[in-house]
């Protein structure tokens, strides 16, 4: 997302651009509406057609982060005959490289304020998506399962998936490895448990992925 020379009529795409670059160049974020469009030379009253307030453009940043990813496996040919794990673990694996690509400009957001909950607010979008996204995943493979007692509970399964996606993301913030290769294996790992526990035969995985876990603590 670099930006381009500002215009009399930006697009939301210029605005988050300029947005970004103003946070990682400043390490803040703007200080007013006002300031923010005086500096890029913008027209307040086409920044509020655009977003409400700042907080407006973090929520859209992350979503964008989520259409980013979709939009690339949707170019995948082969995405559409996945199972349900395999095109959740594709999923993250896409998803996590695109975070790599905007790994100053995350860093900086999530720890911008020391309150968790308010770093939070800006994921409301996304969780949004990702509840959407999994709930159709476990609809489409329970519709291909003839027991019901084998299929599986959408909306309790894609509340799961936003706390896997949860830890993933403190994960890999706190991911010093060579090209974040630990946050692949937790990925994995996290994504094999989460379905073995559905299918309702988790001991060994959740024994590996504790093993996993408890390395990363003490390391």
């Amino acid at each position: 997302m670099t930006a381009k020379a500002a215009t009399k009529k930006p697009s939301k795409e210029l605005i988050v651009s300029l947005y970004m670059n103003f946070v990682l160049e400043h390490e803040t974020v703007p200080k007013s509406v006002f300031k923010f469009c005086k500096e890029n030379k913008i027209k307040e009253e086409e920044f509020y057609k655009a977003f409400g307030s700042f907080p407006g453009i973090q929520k859209s940043i992350w979503v964008t982060f989520f259409e980013n990813t979709m939009n690339l496996l949707d170019q995948n040919n082969e995405f559409q005959q996945f199972s349900g794990k395999d095109k959740i673990l594709t999923f993250f694996f896409t998803f996590f490289e695109i975070l790599k690509l905007n790994r100053s400009y995350v860093l900086f957001v999530l720890d911008e304020d020391k309150n968790p909950l308010r770093n939070m607010e800006q994921l409301k979008g996304i969780r949004s998506e990702i509840l959407n996204f999994t709930k159709e995943l476990i609809e489409e493979d329970n519709s291909t399962k003839a027991l019901k007692i084998t299929q599986h509970n959408p909306k309790l399964f894609s509340e799961g998936a936003w706390i896997q996606f949860l830890f993933l993301l403190k994960f890999w913030v706190d991911d010093t490895s060579a090209d974040f290769e630990k946050t692949d294996i937790a990925i994995e790992k996290s994504v094999k448990t989460i379905f073995d526990v559905f299918d309702t035969a988790p001991l060994n995985s959740i024994i590996d992925f504790g093993k996993f876990l408890f390395k990363e603590n003490i390391s």
